[in-house]
């Protein structure tokens, strides 16, 4: 989306969103959506769970991309909508999904079967143009194994048809929990997957600025399915000669790294310290940072304060809290880089390893129990909740006061 001046900072779905099963063979869901408030100010909408050509959220609300049932009503209605030149080439299969300015259906090409995920995205609004624009800027330079693929653009004067890769596999926490058995080498293997696709991202000047489990899908239902990163709304493009600091305010507040909250001019290590999130839940089933109050949240986060503490750490090898450590650095520039990380001894040892301490039921009860209180903690702010929710649904954005408040406190550290 490039690096603009708006401060909004997306946010995860409020506390105790309830989380939808979504049978994986059933539904199809892309999310790749970004809905645009006002002249310059970027959110990201969670959207709900399932399968998607780019990503996922356990939620699903006003503006964001919902799930539909295959209704023949809804895809007639549809397919009118859409270009003689799609339909020519394209049997529209079911609609999937919908936001703001766009719709997003399951097809199949008419002459190989195969199936894939078409977002239309209206462009005769500016904020449509600018979704538009934000993911073709990124998904035209793209090419690689972990990494949804663009497949064609079909463009008309107030349209925009998205061909896309169609992830039928889940999210990486649903496979994670579906299995019975989840080692070291496990987290290691998903993580090599995802460092090779960050690393190439970021040598072509790209930054993703939104990873987190939601956006890291599995390509089919298979065991031996590929992870591939999804959505990238949020992302910065930079070409050779560019500027390569970045100051737009954005990102999911549990993942985004300390540099951002300051405002400070940063560079794509927020990537690495969102992938210190990741690997610190892949291997326990709990956050490093959480805390019903930003505040206090944001306090965490630029003291880097988290620790190994309770189940499943002790059963974690030292080499694998190494790794966390050395990129949940609040100071980027001692953070890991991804092709650091991909020469990290846990990263590299593990993935030769073949008897691992099976961390599943520890990773399973901490997601659940985690899931569990974010419910408890929603019925009861639904019971005071009064009108002045926006529609901009459950997406919930930093405040400018906040920032000023977060600078002000830490302002003398990060200049120090």
């Amino acid at each position: 989306m490039g690096c603009r001046t708006s401060k909004v900072l997306p946010e995860l779905p409020k506390d105790g969103d309830p989380v939808k099963k979504v049978d994986p063979q059933k539904t199809d869901v892309y999310k790749n959506f970004i809905r645009v408030d006002g002249s310059d100010k970027k959110t990201v909408s969670p959207c709900p769970q399932g399968q998607s050509a780019a990503a996922n959220s356990p939620t699903a609300g006003k503006g964001q991309l919902e799930p539909f049932e295959p209704r023949r009503s809804k895809v007639a209605k549809y397919r009118a909508k859409f270009d003689p030149r799609v339909t020519a080439k394209y049997e529209i299969k079911a609609l999937i999904g919908r936001g703001s300015f766009s719709r997003v259906v399951r097809v199949e090409h008419k002459g190989t079967r195969q199936p894939y995920a078409i977002k239309m995205i209206e462009t005769r609004w500016r904020e449509g143009r600018e979704v538009c624009e934000s993911e073709l800027r990124v998904l035209r330079r793209v090419r690689h194994t972990n990494i949804i693929q663009l497949m064609e653009v079909f463009e008309t004067a107030e349209r925009v048809y998205l061909v896309m890769q169609l992830a039928t596999g889940g999210e990486l926490f649903d496979r994670v929990i579906a299995r019975g058995s989840f080692t070291e080498r496990d987290a290691t293997r998903v993580l090599r997957m995802v460092l090779d696709g960050v690393r190439y991202l970021h040598m072509l000047g790209i930054t993703h600025r939104d990873l987190k489990p939601e956006n890291l899908l599995y390509y089919h239902p298979g065991a031996d399915s590929k992870i591939m990163i999804t959505d990238f709304g949020l992302a910065s493009t930079r070409r050779k000669g560019d500027e390569c600091l970045m100051k737009t305010t954005c990102g999911t507040p549990e993942y985004i790294a300390p540099e951002i909250l300051v405002r400070k001019p940063y560079t794509n290590a927020v990537d690495m310290w969102a992938l210190g999130v990741i690997s610190y839940i892949l291997l326990s089933g709990t956050m490093p940072f959480e805390d019903d109050n930003r505040m206090r949240l944001y306090r965490q986060i630029l003291k880097g304060k988290y620790s190994f503490s309770g189940e499943p750490w002790p059963s974690v090898s030292n080499l694998a809290k190494d790794f966390i450590d050395r990129v949940l650095t609040v100071d980027p520039s001692e953070r890991l880089t991804a092709s650091q990380a991909l020469k990290h001894p846990w990263i590299v040892s593990m993935a030769a390893s073949s008897s691992m301490k099976n961390l599943h039921r520890c990773i399973s009860q901490n997601m659940l129990k985690r899931a569990l209180s974010r419910s408890q903690s929603t019925k009861s702010a639904q019971s005071t909740r009064s009108s002045r929710s926006s529609k901009s649904g459950r997406a919930r954005r930093v405040r400018e006061k906040e920032l000023r408040e977060l600078n002000r406190r830490y302002q003398q550290q990060y200049n120090g």
